[in-house]
Parts: C-alpha cells; structure tokens; sequence
C-alpha cells in the first residue's frame, strides 16, 4: 500500500533540538508558538477561531530511526514505543492538544507549542470536549511513575537520516 502526505504548515516555535523542549502541551501553555499554514489550506481555517484548543498532527522529521522499545521521557524502564510518546516510531507522527489563541490570515498563535522549530504540520482538528477527554481513563505504567520531568532531555536527538523515502513527506 501506498501513502501520501501533504504538508499542510510549518510549526514555529523557540526550541531548535529536541532537548530542552516542552514533553506536553499541558506542562507549560504560557510557551508560545505559531502555526504558518500554507496558502492553498488557509480557507480550511474558517470557523476555526471559535475553539480554545486544536489537535496538531505533525511530522517528527528529527527524530532517531525507529526503535520499538524506549525509555520514556518520565521513566527510567523500557517500555514498549505504542506505550509511550517517543518521537522514534515507525511513522514518526507527533499529536499535540495546544491552546489556539489567536487566528491572523494564515498564521495562528499557540499557548503550549512542544515542538521543534521547523516542524512540517499535517493536519489540524478541533478539540472538542465532548468527544476528546476522558479524565478517568487509566494510563498504564505511566499511573504508577514517580518522575515529574516536564521537559526532554537527549535521550531523543540524534537526527533520522533524510534519505529514506518511506520517511519523505511531499509539500
């Protein structure tokens, strides 16, 4: 089976490398950033500006080769990668809920941007209450950790070599 992405954007923010960046959106929403979409998607933007938050979908386009086992960020043991947020996946796609604070033409202002600098945006949604929170689900390992890391450190930076075509994503 053949997949095609398109780069619909391009995320801004004050981190350059994966170290030092923000883990989720939650830990810090003063940490602003925009979201530059490209022309031919700004019309999807409409009746966007009433929603507090969005779902960003986006490519990790620094992150390691794919491992199928990590230690996550807040943890200290292996886990399986489909049981964690690292970047290092098989399709290395990231999802961030971030607080949409302001939209101008194109360009929209974000409250807890966790990503890089750079990074190609695929997909925007609308985060709705109703249908994306369930405050009581359980988390698995992460119900039980005892770390309160809030930020990444280099266990993440090692870049991904950019000629694999299966990782290519065409504009």
């Amino acid at each position: 089976m053949h997949m095609q992405l398109k780069q619909i954007g391009t995320i801004h923010s004050r981190f350059k490398e994966p170290a030092g960046t923000l883990l989720q959106p939650v830990f810090d929403e003063t940490e602003m950033g925009t979201v530059e979409i490209l022309p031919e998607f700004t019309d999807g933007l409409h009746d966007l500006h009433g929603f507090e938050r969005i779902w960003l979908l986006y490519w990790f386009h620094l992150a390691p080769p794919a491992r199928l086992r990590v230690t996550p960020f807040r943890d200290t043991l292996e886990r399986g990668v489909f049981a964690s947020r690292a970047p290092c996946r098989p399709n290395p796609l990231g999802l961030s809920c971030v607080r949409l604070l302001g939209i101008e033409g194109n360009v929209l202002t974000i409250g807890g941007v966790d990503a890089l600098d750079g990074t190609p945006l695929l997909d925007i949604k609308a985060y709705v209450p109703e249908y994306d929170a369930f405050p009581t689900s359980n988390a698995g390992w992460l119900d039980q950790r005892a770390m309160k890391r809030t930020h990444a450190d280099h266990r993440f930076s090692k870049p991904a070599p950019t000629t694999d075509k299966a990782q290519r994503i065409d504009p």
